[in-house]
Order: C-alpha cells, then sequence, then structure tokens
C-alpha cells in the first residue's frame, strides 16, 4: 500500500473535468471554502493511491459504504469532482431542513434519480453513464445500501456492466472508520481520523462484449469487491446486505475496528476465474 498522505490537497494529480454537472456550484463551493477546509483540519483524513486517479477522463470509484460520511470524504480527498447518484426526493423536500439537503446532497456531488416507473438500477446506469461519456469520475456502492453492521458484503453486478458499456476503468475504494464518525441514525459521533484507499485502475476490456453475461459480470463484481477487501481488511460475508432484515447491532467506537479482523481469519470474496 502506497505512503500515507494526510490532508495536504491529496489527489493533487490533475486540472478537474469540464464541469456541467447540476450542483457545481455548490460543490465546489462546499469543498473549497465552506466545508472542505474545515472538515480536513478537524478530522485529517489519511489516504494512500490517490495517485492512481487519472488525471482526465472517465473512471468508476467502486467503494464500499459505511455510512453518509462516505460522500463527504471521498470527494474531500480528490482534486477532480466525483459524482454520486441519490433520490430525487432528497432533491425536492421544502422548508430549511429540505434546502439544507438539497445544498448537502448536490454539494457532496450526487444528482438526482427518479425511481418512479423504472428500477432504480436502470437510472443509477443512466447517470452514470451520462457522467463517464462527459470524462468525469462516477462514484458507486456495489453493495447496494449502507452496510448495516460494519461487514463488507457481496457487490451486485451493476458496477461491472457499467464497467463494460463504458469502457471507463475501475478504481476500487475503501474506507475505513466513517461509520465511528457518522454511524447510521446520527449525524456526528466521535472524531478519529478516517481512511480512504485507492486501488490502481482496473481494466476490464478483456470482457468487451460481455455486459449481458451473468457469469462474466459476476467475475468483474466479484473482482472488484476483492479489491476493497484488502485494503478495508473489513470481515467479507458472502450476502447481499439487502437481504439481512435483521442487523446486529451497531458497534460502540471501541468495538469499530473488530470488524477489521487479521487477514488469516477473515472470509475473502470468491476469486474471479482465470482467462482462458
Amino acid at each position: 500500500m502506497a505512503k500515507d498522505s494526510e490532508s495536504r490537497e491529496p489527489g493533487d494529480q490533475g486540472s478537474d473535468d469540464a464541469d456541467k454537472t447540476p450542483g457545481k456550484r455548490s460543490y465546489w463551493f462546499l469543498k473549497a471554502v465552506a466545508l472542505g477546509p474545515a472538515v480536513r483540519r478537524i478530522f485529517r483524513p489519511i489516504v494512500t493511491g490517490a495517485e492512481n486517479i487519472p488525471a482526465t477522463g472517465p473512471v468508476i470509484l467502486a467503494s464500499n459504504h459505511l455510512s453518509y460520511a462516505d460522500w463527504v470524504f471521498t470527494p474531500l480527498v480528490l482534486k477532480r469532482r466525483v459524482t454520486f447518484v441519490a433520490k430525487s426526493d432528497y432533491f425536492h423536500s421544502g422548508g430549511l431542513k429540505g434546502r439544507a439537503q438539497k445544498l448537502f446532497f448536490a454539494g457532496t456531488g450526487q444528482v438526482p434519480i427518479d425511481r418512479a416507473g423504472g428500477k432504480a438500477s436502470d437510472a443509477a446506469m443512466a447517470a452514470g453513464l451520462k457522467v463517464l461519456r462527459r470524462g468525469g469520475i462516477f462514484g458507486i456502492y456495489p453493495e447496494g445500501t449502507r452496510s448495516p453492521d460494519g461487514r463488507l458484503y457481496k457487490g451486485r453486478t451493476g458496477v461491472a456492466r457499467l464497467a463494460l458499456i463504458s469502457g471507463a476503468p475501475v478504481v476500487a475504494t475503501a474506507l475505513i472508520r466513517t461509520d465511528v464518525i457518522a454511524p447510521t441514525g446520527r449525524i456526528l459521533s466521535r472524531v478519529v481520523r478516517p481512511e480512504v484507499h485507492f486501488s490502481k485502475p482496473m481494466d476490464f476490456s478483456r470482457y468487451t462484449g460481455g455486459e449481458n453475461d451473468r457469469v462474466t459480470l459476476r467475475a468483474i463484481t466479484d473482482e472488484i469487491m476483492n479489491e476493497i477487501h484488502k485494503m478495508s481488511k473489513q470481515t467479507y460475508v458472502d450476502v447481499y446486505a439487502t437481504t439481512i432484515t435483521k442487523p446486529t447491532k451497531p458497534k460502540s467506537p471501541a468495538e469499530a475496528d473488530e470488524t477489521r479482523l487479521p487477514e488469516e481469519e477473515r472470509t475473502t470474496p470468491p476469486a474471479a476465474p482465470p482467462m482462458e
């Protein structure tokens, strides 16, 4: 793993894309003025691999998902803009809370998707392709939802389909301790140093043409999840997080690192089969 770096403009590897996405002004205002500098000073994130992010061109960031704070710390440590998707409801609520919510979601690099009349995965795919085709960075959480208990769950194959259709490289991303900072149901619990790790770009061009093949999509997804797992050191669970109807009791800060076990004690995602 690359040498740790702190909050000194990590990811300063090149100029940002021509940014024409919704929320552009609020994004850069929050990142550069209102929120970013203070968050860097207070939390001092530890970052490795930021130099792996291509300076230009489309990139998919595929990340584990522990907390809403993930939406803050991932773009915070990179110079280029990162765009995520979020339910359109977050952008259309009324009142002071609604305006603050819209500012936060737009300002943390998210664009609204309308889930009415179609699958959310289709809407997310369309949004992701739009970002990638204009040369931007699109962030996606393959687990499909926040981890209910700090463990890493089986990835859904939308990230693989997106990579094959777009041709964009995938950079696996692992966040650590963001769930200690902001556990589910709380805005802020504890000030600790989060970690954000980026893998080298993953090229899946060898699978070109396999975007409709379930075996191919699963192999790619498992390869990505393996990379996330290596960096996050979370316990891996080979089921979808959305199937967990009764999550375990939320961890206390003292217990937070117990979900990151020594290498020999962890279950790992299935290895991708070798290419013929």
